[in-house]
């Protein structure tokens, strides 16, 4: 039986001039529509209910539907922690808004009432995606209204033989990543090495976005002295939401953009990068690394 979240295709096997129809298992792709729900009395908006964002991802199950859409909200600043959200639900059909997309691929999240939305705010960034981001020197200064605070150095302290494991420790939770080789993963470890939390989507933002709602949801954030590791490249966009979490060290088994490092060291985050076969480059934050 197949884990929630994959799905099986027929798929045409070559193999030199052999070939075979075969089972093949996929990772599965689905839209969530994410809609938020508010009662703020202020401006005259009174009860308002719209869709926030759409963004494809991996469903696999109510909980990791909840986390994602705790955690985009918190990555993109809509709420400051969890004591904003009342509650977070999948539809019932006769609740869905007109034009909405189905039971299983909707959710809503309420906030608690006078939680201010800046609503012309989202509309101005058009929130369609799992998360939109911006450039340049706007880009610093969104992260800086945003909340997000410069670092402290000092803990965690890295050791370079405890990192080398941590990328065979996330392969061997990758349970999806295992049967498809087509999924991103996020996941958190302390500074001693030990793996307290992953999650898979297909999609990077989503991965990361689950892993810090699912934290948020528990109250344990911020997840300062933790370590964050990524399954792929890192974007500016992954540093921003590990920023909000307040995560002093990103570290994946691919590169990171020249735009993830600036911000990295604007912010006071360790950034390493190609941490696979024995070695890694550090871009940023060499301060936390004993070698």
């Amino acid at each position: 039986m197949l884990n929630a979240g994959l799905v099986t295709m027929p798929i045409v096997r070559v193999n030199g001039n052999q070939s075979s129809i075969k089972d093949d298992i996929l990772t599965a792709e689905e839209p969530l529509e994410i809609i938020l729900g508010c009662n703020d009395g202020e401006h005259g908006h009174g009860s308002m209910r719209k869709t926030l964002a759409i963004t494809m991802r991996t469903p696999h199950s109510l909980d990791e539907d909840r986390e994602l859409a705790a955690g985009f909200l918190f990555a993109e600043s809509i709420i400051a922690g969890v004591q904003d959200i009342a509650a977070i639900w999948h539809y019932e059909p006769d609740e869905l808004l007109a034009g909405a997309m189905d039971v299983r691929n909707s959710i809503h999240v309420q906030l608690r009432d006078g939680v201010h939305v800046d609503w012309k705010r989202l509309e101005r960034h058009s929130y369609t995606t799992s998360s939109c981001g911006v450039c340049g020197k706007a880009s610093m200064e969104a992260l800086e209204i945003a909340g997000c605070e410069v670092l402290p150095f000092g803990a965690p302290v890295l050791m370079p033989d405890v990192l080398y494991g941590l990328p065979q420790k996330l392969r061997k939770a990758q349970d999806a990543f295992a049967q498809t080789g087509g999924i991103h993963a996020a996941a958190l470890f302390d500074a001693e090495g030990s793996l307290l939390l992953v999650r898979e989507d297909v999609g990077r933002h989503n991965a990361l976005d689950k892993l810090i709602g699912a934290e948020l949801l528990a109250g344990n954030l911020p997840l300062m002295n933790k370590i964050l590791i990524l399954s792929g490249r890192v974007s500016f966009e992954l540093v921003q939401k590990a920023l909000r979490a307040k995560i002093p060290v990103i570290a994946s088994v691919g590169a990171p953009s020249s735009m993830a490092v600036q911000t990295a060291e604007r912010f006071g985050v360790t950034l390493i990068g190609f941490l696979r076969d024995g070695r890694f480059n550090v871009y940023s934050g060499k301060e936390r690394l004993q070698c």
